[in-house]
């Protein structure tokens, strides 16, 4: 959970769907920086365990459940 709705491209388009090697490129790119580094490297981190991570904005209503339905919703992180 976060305060921010995902990770959003260069256009300013929420990234459905991002893998591994798309996440280190965004941030050698400079597109994903500052605070959302150290969540995207837990969100890496956390795909040795378990097959997806997703990022959601948790200030939006019902985000958990939406997220437990596996319905569209933040950017979510794949091997």
């Amino acid at each position: 959970m976060s305060n921010i709705g995902g990770i959003y491209g260069s256009d300013g388009s929420l990234i459905a769907e991002m893998s591994e090697a798309e996440a280190h490129t965004f941030i050698e790119r400079g597109i994903i920086t500052d605070g959302m580094i150290p969540k995207v490297n837990a969100c890496l981190h956390a795909l040795e365990d378990v097959p997806c991570v997703q990022i959601a904005n948790g200030c939006a209503p019902h985000v958990l459940l939406h997220t437990l339905e596996d319905l569209p919703l933040g950017t979510k992180f794949v091997h």
